[in-house]
This record gives C-alpha cells, structure tokens and sequence, in this order.
C-alpha cells in the first residue's frame, strides 16, 4: 500500500538530503513504497514476519538472529504481503499493546536489534519516530545512548480508536508512559498540534508544527481548457473513514438535479482486503441507483498515473468523518489545479483557507456537499480561479522544501545548533 505517513516521511528525508544533511530512512514492517525516489535503506528491522512469529509462538523470540534476518530480507517481505496488508486496528489489539510494552514486550528482541544498530553503527546526532505507535523504541534508544528522540504525530489515533477495549485504553496508558523519553513532538498541521495534545494529554508547549510538503516535480499547470465530461475525484485509501461512500450519497443528489449535464465519479486508492466488501456495497448502491455507469475504481496508482488521473478531474473530495490531521491529496490535487470540495474539519480547514484552493462545506452532509460541487459546475470561471489559486499557493506553503526547514528547526533546538550552517 502506498501509506500516507510513509510518503510524508520519505519526502521530507529526501528533502533534507537536498539540503545537505545526512539522513537515514529507516522502515520497520515491511518495505516502504513511494510513488517518488525511494531513499529509504534495504535493510527492515521489526519486520512484519517476525514480529507477528514472536508475537503468537514463543520459540521465535527465542531464534537466533540469522534465521531472523532471513524473515526480514526485503523480498520475503514483498512476496508475503503481495496479496495485501490487513490493517484494521480490531485484530490488532494484542499486537500493539506488545509494541507499546517496549523491550519488556514479545518483540524485545527485535527492538534491541533496532536500537543498538542506531548506537553502535549508526551514532545519529536526532532520532525521528514516525508515529506514537512506535513511541516505546523512546524508551529503549535512551538506554541505550543519549541523543534527542522526535516524534512525529499524523494521525494514528484512528487506528487506536479502532483498538477496542481493553486494548485501546491499555495502548493509550503506555504511549503517555514513554511520552516523558521523548524530547519533542513534531505535528503536520496546527489542528494535529491541538487535537493530539488534548488526546495524549502532552503539554502543548511540547508539540512543534511542521507542515506537509511535497515535491511538484511532474505537475503541470492545469490549461484553460476544463475536462470533459465533469469529473469528480476521490484519491484516498477506500476505507469508510475516508468517506468514499458519502462522496456517493453527494453525486446521488447531484444527479437528481435539473440540468447536470454528463458527468462521472473517479476514484483511487489503495484497497485492503477487508475493505473489498466495502467497496461492493457502494458499487451495489450506485447500481440500484441507476448510477453504475457513472463510477470507476482506477485501483492503486504509481506517480505517473497519479497524475494521469489529476489531470482528468474537474473538482476532487475526500470526505473523511473524523477529523483528520493530514490531507496530502488535496495537495495533490492543488498541486495539479484541482479545485477542492470539502467538509470543513480538521486539517482540511486550515488547508483550504491558506491556500483559496477551494471550498468549505458543512460536514457529514452529503446534500452540503454536493451543492459545493453544484456551484463548481455552475461556474466554470470560479473552478479555474480556484484551482489556480491552489496551484501557486500549495507551492508557497506546502512544499517539501519548506517542511524540511520546519523540522529541521525542531532538530537545531534540540541540538543548540544555531539557524544557519549544516
């Protein structure tokens, strides 16, 4: 799958690269995918395989570490999850609370393996954590060296929501334990800063913003000419908390109105096993709505045809019903001239407003929703200023360049470094 927080945090290292720093990405799981230069390294520790082995069978955390490294080599990895990664939080619970035990969970062994690679190997003035899932490798790298630990914050409390009991309570105990071996927190977006320091309960003094960011290499400025016919975009993973299926609901109501002329429902993304049923019943609703003509599902998208697939929308929507911290598509979509519609929540708020790319509506509405992409039919002169406003303002506020100099601001504090020099 292409991960949201693995694209993020693929770019910004290899925004930093561009500036001169020396970076090492490192991925733990599985192999990280990008749909840009990969700069991550080859070697995954925590890979997928042996931490579910040690996880249920207790021989495995006991193995020796060339028969775990042969679990671990990249291509083992791609070959077991060809088929597709389960990522729903409910069959997680056990796992994560293991994780978040640290060196005194099932997994000791693999985390050891990480931090003493980090100390005796690599020897890093700064350690980033991608996400407070990981917040317990805080606590074994300090045991193992002294050098200042981040956190990045992006959006993983709907995957603890998801934990059900007890596991989401005992989850949220350990990350607010290991919090105190973290020396600064990193947020992608003001409204993340704000929801995550109420969530964790960490003073908000110690959350920094670092905006997302994005390399525009391959985004062109959109032509005068709009496509045809009109087009709405969705490109996010198809999950119930992205909102595929209220964008259906809003094209519904779209189309029951006099004088739409043809139009058409797009989306991406990736698709997870467990979602399959998910993205049948929308496809059933659509049929009983004399609507099945109308939708296609283009799959999983690489760069290129990410871009193929922006070039042929008129508007895009990614209606989530939570509120979420992040919202790389709509830069996506900005970055390509596409208008945007909507809700107004979250970090899709502060988005839009900084950059006029598109429009606000009221949340978890479908009929709010599609009279905003009524409005973008109606007034094809209004969707170009939009999307021309997004293309030249998600290059001023949101680029890669300017995320990697947020973050590296958080990285010369912690060091006592002054602004300037490497």
């Amino acid at each position: 799958m292409y991960c949201g927080s693995c694209l993020r945090d693929n770019t910004l290292a290899l925004a930093l690269m561009k500036a001169g720093h020396d970076v090492l990405l490192i991925p733990t799981y599985t192999p990280t995918r990008t749909d840009e230069r990969n700069v991550s390294q080859n070697r995954v520790f925590l890979g997928g395989i042996n931490v579910f082995l040690q996880q249920n069978f207790g021989l495995f955390r006991r193995t020796p570490a060339f028969l775990d490294r042969l679990w671990d080599l990249s291509p083992v990895l791609r070959f077991t999850t060809r088929w597709g990664i389960r990522v729903d939080p409910a069959h997680l619970g056990r796992l994560t609370v293991s994780i978040l035990r640290g060196a005194d969970g099932f997994q000791r062994k693999e985390i050891l393996k990480l931090t003493r690679f980090l100390a005796e190997r690599v020897m890093p003035d700064v350690i980033n954590l991608p996400n407070s899932l990981l917040i317990s490798l805080a606590t074994a790298i300090k045991a193992e060296m002294n050098v200042p630990v981040c956190c990045t914050l992006q959006g993983e409390e709907v995957f603890l929501d998801g934990l059900g009991e007890p596991y989401r309570s005992e989850s949220m105990r350990r990350i607010r334990e290991h919090a105190d071996s973290v020396d600064a927190f990193i947020a992608v977006s003001d409204f993340g800063a704000r929801k995550m320091a109420r969530y964790l309960g960490i003073d908000p003094d110690r959350i920094r913003v670092a905006p997302l960011g994005i390399h525009f290499d391959g985004y062109e400025e959109r032509t005068p000419a709009d496509s045809q016919p009109f087009t709405i975009g969705y490109l996010a993973r198809i999950t119930p908390e992205k909102g595929l299926h209220t964008l259906c609901d809003a094209y519904r109501s779209l189309r029951a109105r006099d004088g739409l002329p043809a139009s058409r429902l797009w989306a991406a993304g990736y698709l997870a096993p467990e979602h399959k049923p998910y993205l049948a019943g929308i496809k059933s609703s659509l049929d009983s709505w004399g609507l099945s003509g109308h939708f296609q599902y283009h799959g999983e998208l690489d760069r290129q045809q990410k871009l193929a697939f922006l070039k042929n929308l008129s508007v895009l929507s990614v209606p989530g019903p939570y509120d979420d911290p992040k919202g790389i598509f709509l830069l996506e979509a900005m970055a390509a001239g596409i208008p945007v519609v909507q809700p107004r929540r979250g970090a899709f708020t502060e988005i839009v407003e900084t950059t006029g790319g598109g429009i606000l509506v009221e949340p978890d509405n479908p009929e709010a929703l599609a009279e905003g992409m009524m409005e973008m039919w109606r007034n094809p002169e209004r969707r170009r200023e939009l999307g021309m406003n997004g293309y030249r303002n998600v290059r001023v506020h949101y680029s890669a360049a300017r995320m990697a100099e947020k973050v590296t601001e958080v990285y010369r504090a912690l060091l006592r470094e002054p602004a300037v020099g490497r």
